[in-house]
């Protein structure tokens, strides 16, 4: 049996909605964060050596990285893969194949960076820390965000609104695992961006064709919110 290790609020939600997809039997073996970190716990370690998620195990197999999985998920199970989920890997040569790759390496490689950033520059103010040190702090996290973060991000989003006016999915007419792989970046892009929301009307319309889709329900109905609270 296919199992999914699954840390609630992560980036393993892609991974539930492509099985969804697939209809591809597993199980979700759920781990919860660390309350006081917000860190994996270290049950994971036994599973992979870096104690991420997502991670899966098929068989034998242990995969780990999003990415990764969806690749392996597709090229093991999507081959028979009928109607919407034809084009899953689009055919070499093919633009629907060029922009497949480029938003498979986009998502992690450049978009999440930013977000991550931003996350860990809301949240140090609150962190616990000596009361002279806080209005520091905020003063230093505002600061970044402001002249490094939010400009990095409202440059993707730019650039996302201008690809989507022009394509219905992210590597074209139908999709694919570029979709999936930037999935939880278009949650959390569209809740940390500053502007998202009015900004973004053809980011706004291919979430909420993913949130519609009756695997991406199933899949959030097992696995839990995208994002942190």
């Amino acid at each position: 049996m296919l199992t999914v290790h699954h840390l609630e609020t992560s980036r393993s939600q892609r991974v539930l909605w492509l099985l969804e997809e697939l209809g591809v039997p597993y199980e979700v073996r759920r781990y919860a964060r660390d309350p006081r970190t917000r860190l994996a716990p270290p049950e994971l370690k036994k599973i992979h050596p870096l104690g991420k998620s997502p991670v899966i195990t098929d068989g034998e197999e242990v995969v780990a990285e999003s990415g990764a999985i969806l690749e392996y998920l597709a090229e093991r199970y999507g081959a028979q893969a009928t109607g919407d989920l034809a084009q899953l890997v689009p055919a070499p040569g093919t633009s629907a194949h060029r922009h497949c790759r480029f938003f498979m390496h986009y998502a992690e490689g450049s978009l999440m960076n930013w977000l991550v950033m931003k996350l860990v520059f809301q949240s140090l103010p609150r962190q616990p820390m000596p009361f002279f040190a806080r209005p520091i702090a905020r003063a230093v996290c505002a600061g970044a965000q402001q002249k490094l973060v939010d400009p990095n991000l409202a440059a993707a989003l730019a650039f996302l609104e201008q690809h989507l006016a022009q394509h219905t999915w992210f590597a074209g007419e139908s999709l694919s695992l570029a979709d999936f792989q930037m999935s939880f970046a278009v949650e959390a892009l569209l809740s940390r961006a500053d502007g998202a929301g009015t900004q973004s009307p053809h980011l706004l319309a291919l979430r909420e064709r993913m949130r519609a889709r009756p695997a991406w329900q199933r899949a959030l109905a097992k696995g839990g919110p995208v994002l942190m609270a």
